[in-house]
C-alpha cells in the first residue's frame, strides 16, 4: 500500500484529497500547514508528499525542502492556484517531481503520483532488490551508499545478520564505475584456514600436493570490479597481514609464485561483529581495520526502522505469492499490527521467511495473526525462561546453543543467523561442548 502525505491549508481541499486517495487504496496522512506536515512526516516518513504552494504558515518549497532533509528519496508533487512559468521552473529546480496548477482533477493527480512512484521502484527494482524501506534512517543510508559508491574508497558495512548487508555492497557496486565488471562475494568464515587464502588469492600449479593446475583467487576473478570480504572479523590472524599489503600495494601473491600480480579492485567488507572489540582481544589487527574503515557504513536493525516493516512484508508478500493468483493475497490488519509490534532478532531474513511460510500455511489468500502466533510469543521471554543467579555464562551459552540447534533441527548456519554469530563460532562451539548429534546435525 503507498502512503501519501497530503498538505493543504484549506480544508475543503485537504478532506477531497484525502477521501479520493482512500477510496483508491492509499495510506494517507493530511496537514494543515508546513509546521505540521514536518512533524508528521518525522514521525512517519512516507513515499510521497502532495502539498500546496501557498500556505499561511509558508509555502510548499518549505515543506519539500524539509522532507528531503529528513528522507532524500521522496517524491513531492506541489499544488497551485497561482502559477506561472517563472515559478513552475523554481520548484523544479529546487526537486520537485511534480508541479500542477489547480483545479486539478484526482485522476490526473494519481496519474503523475503513479508514474513518480513507479519511476523511484523502478530504479530500485533495477539497483537494489530486496532493498526496500522509506524511513529516514534507510533514506539516509541509500543516499549515503549512492554518493560513496561514485569514491573508489574501500568500504566496511557494519551491521547485524540479515540487515541485508550484501544487498547494500551490490547496490554501491552498481552504481559505481566499476558496474560494467564483475562483483565476487567471498564468505570468510566459510572456509578452513588452510583454503581461504588459496581462495582469496590464487596459487600456481604445484604450489602444494595436489594443485596439478594453477587457479586464480578471488582478487584476480574480480579485477576491474569489486569483492565483497563477507564477515571479515572471521579473517584468521594470520592471513591478515597478506591482506592488509593487498590493500595497500594493490598486487597480489599466489601460493607458489615469485612475482606478485598487479590487481585493480575495490574491496567492500562486511562484519556482524565489532571490529574495535576484536581489535582490543587481539584476534584482529589494528592497522587492517583502519585501513578497512576508509567509509564507514551501518545498516540498522529492522527494529529501529519499523516504519518499512509493512512496505518489507508487501514486497515479499508480492515476490513469493503464487504466479497464477498475483495481487490476490493480503496481510490483515491484525497481523500487520502483530509485525509492527515484534522486534525481529533474526531481522529481514527472518521477516522474509516469515511470509513464506505463512503463504504455504495460509487456506485462503488472507494472512491472520494466527499464522503469526509462535513468533510472537517468542518476542518476549517469560520469568520462567530468565536465568537464575549463579548460572555461569559458560553454562548459558552452551544452554542458549543447544536450544537454537534443536529449534533449527541441527542446522548449523541458521543458528548461526539466529545467535548473530559466524558459522565457524558455532562449529567451534560444538566441538567445546561436545554436543552430540541430536544437537548438531
Amino acid at each position: 500500500m503507498s502512503h501519501v502525505l497530503v498538505v493543504d491549508d484549506e480544508t475543503s481541499m485537504r478532506a477531497a484529497l484525502d477521501a479520493n486517495f482512500r477510496r483508491s487504496g492509499w495510506q494517507v496522512s493530511t496537514a494543515s500547514g508546513v509546521s505540521e506536515a514536518l512533524e508528521k512526516f518525522r514521525s512517519a516518513p512516507c513515499g510521497l508528499v502532495v502539498t500546496d504552494m501557498r500556505m499561511g504558515d509558508g509555502d510548499g518549497l518549505a515543506v519539500m525542502q524539509g522532507v528531503r532533509q529528513i528522507a532524500p528519496e521522496t517524491a513531492v508533487i506541489l499544488l497551485t492556484a497561482y502559477g506561472s512559468v517563472p515559478e513552475a521552473v523554481q520548484t523544479m529546480k529546487e526537486g520537485a517531481c511534480d508541479y500542477l496548477m489547480k483545479p486539478v482533477s484526482f485522476a490526473q493527480l494519481e496519474e503523475a503520483a503513479q508514474r513518480i512512484l513507479g519511476r523511484t521502484s523502478s530504479w530500485r527494482e533495477e539497483n537494489a532488490p530486496d532493498f526496500v524501506g522509506r524511513s529516514a534512517i534507510f533514506q539516509a543510508l541509500v543516499a549515503k551508499a549512492r554518493r560513496v559508491a561514485l569514491t573508489e574508497a574501500d568500504i566496511l558495512i557494519e551491521a547485524e545478520s540479515g540487515t541485508g548487508k550484501e544487498l547494500l555492497a551490490r547496490l554501491i557496486h552498481r552504481g559505481s564505475s566499476r558496474a560494467s565488471k564483475p562483483f565476487v562475494a567471498v564468505n570468510c568464515s566459510a572456509f578452513p584456514e588452510n583454503l581461504l587464502e588459496s581462495e582469496l588469492f590464487g596459487h600456481v600449479r604445484g604450489a602444494f600436493t595436489g594443485a596439478i593446475a594453477a587457479k586464480p583467487g578471488k582478487f584476480q576473478v574480480a579485477d576491474g570490479g569489486t569483492l565483497l570480504l563477507d564477515e571479515i572479523g572471521e579473517m584468521p590472524l594470520s592471513l591478515q597481514p597478506k591482506l592488509l599489503r593487498v590493500l595497500q600495494e594493490r598486487e597480489i601473491d599466489r601460493l607458489g609464485d615469485i612475482q606478485p600480480l598487479p590487481i585493480n579492485v575495490r574491496v567492500i567488507a562486511t562484519t556482524n561483529r565489532s571490529l574495535p572489540t576484536l581489535v582490543e582481544a587481539g584476534t584482529f589487527r589494528a592497522d587492517l581495520y583502519y585501513r578497512l574503515n576508509v567509509i564507514p557504513l551501518t545498516v540498522p536493525p529492522l527494529h529501529q526502522r519499523r516504519e518499512d516493516i509493512a512496505d518489507l512484508a508487501d514486497y515479499f508478500l508480492r515476490k513469493y505469492e503464487p504466479k497464477n493468483q498475483r495481487r490476490q493475497f493480503r496481510i490483515t490488519p491484525e497481523l500487520a499490527d502483530a509485525m509492527q509490534c515484534y522486534d525481529w532478532p533474526g531481522n529481514i531474513r527472518e521477516l522474509e521467511n516469515f511470509i513464506r511460510r505463512a503463504l504455504a500455511l495460509t487456506q485462503g489468500t488472507s494472512l491472520g495473526v494466527d499464522l503469526f502466533g509462535t513468533v510472537a510469543k517468542a518476542s518476549a521471554p517469560s520469568p520462567s525462561t530468565l536465568p537464575k543467579p549463579g548460572v555461569t555464562l559458560q553454562d548459558l551459552e552452551r544452554s542458549l546453543l543447544e536450544a537454537t540447534l534443536l529449534a533449527t533441527n541441527g542446522n548449523r548456519t541458521r543458528t548461526a543467523e539466529m545467535m548473530g554469530v559466524s558459522l565457524r563460532t558455532v562449529r567451534n562451539k560444538i566441538r567445546e561442548y561436545g554436543l552430540g548429534p541430536r544437537e548438531a546435525l
